[in-house]
């Protein structure tokens, strides 16, 4: 996967992404990611990317001819898609990362200031994506939430594959508890069945525990799991839990 992040700030997306997961699977070749940064596209001396509003009002506006120029410097690969971070996207979640990862390609367009010439949104195919209903000084945070959770998603990224399906959202269930050394602290007790040793009993505490917890914690995901095709192991833990 080859992400192009289109930003401003190319030192918060090279920071992030040079440590960690993320930069170990740069330094072994999985992933690749390069920044443009627009300024660079800027004609005048001051390299300025932005002006103010036609029609006034407050704040400044991000000029289409730099995004532009930095847009078409990148090589597009087959099967490439390009996403603007705005508010005004569709909600980003866990299904949506799962298909951006099977992309050879995520370029990622970073706003800043007031917002951008409505000319850059409709003048390049994209997808708008939004984190939620709340602003962001900028959309840095947003590409590396989008570069973050689709990486971990792309085969030999995480050190278990399978570590990616368990996480919470991948089924519509939050995540079961997790538990590590010492067994007792505080008086307070690891599960006797993560101690037995028995797999199959550990694997079934763990599912009705997750189903246990999206139902307090997370309704709406509940409610959506309970609509799939549940197999008969899953309606057995819902009516050992009366849910």
């Amino acid at each position: 996967m080859r992400y192009d992040v289109i930003t401003l700030f190319p030192e918060i997306i090279d920071f992030y992404c040079s440590s960690s997961i993320l930069g170990r699977a740069r330094t072994q070749n999985i992933i690749e990611i390069n920044t443009v940064n627009p300024r660079d596209f800027a004609k005048d001396k001051h390299r300025k990317v932005d002006d103010t509003p036609y029609g006034g009002g407050a704040g400044m506006v991000l000029k289409c001819e730099p995004f532009f120029s930095a847009y078409e410097s990148i090589k597009i690969l087959p099967d490439s898609l390009t996403v603007l971070l705005t508010p005004q996207g569709k909600t980003f979640h866990q299904q949506i990362a799962g298909e951006l990862s099977k992309k050879s390609q995520l370029i990622l367009i970073c706003g800043h200031y007031e917002g951008f010439d409505e000319r850059i949104r409709t003048g390049i195919n994209l997808m708008e994506l939004s984190l939620g209903d709340f602003i962001l000084t900028g959309g840095e945070l947003a590409a590396l939430s989008v570069i973050d959770s689709t990486a971990r998603l792309i085969p030999s990224v995480l050190g278990k594959d399978e570590s990616s399906q368990e996480d919470t959202f991948s089924v519509d269930l939050l995540e079961y508890p997790h538990y590590t050394k010492p067994a007792n602290f505080r008086d307070m007790h690891v599960p006797e069945v993560l101690l037995s040793g028995n797999h199959k009993e550990i694997e079934k505490w763990r599912r009705k525990e997750a189903i246990h917890r999206t139902y307090l914690k997370r309704p709406d995901l509940f409610k959506r799991f309970i609509r799939q095709n549940l197999s008969k192991g899953d309606k057995e833990l819902i009516k050992e839990l009366n849910l």
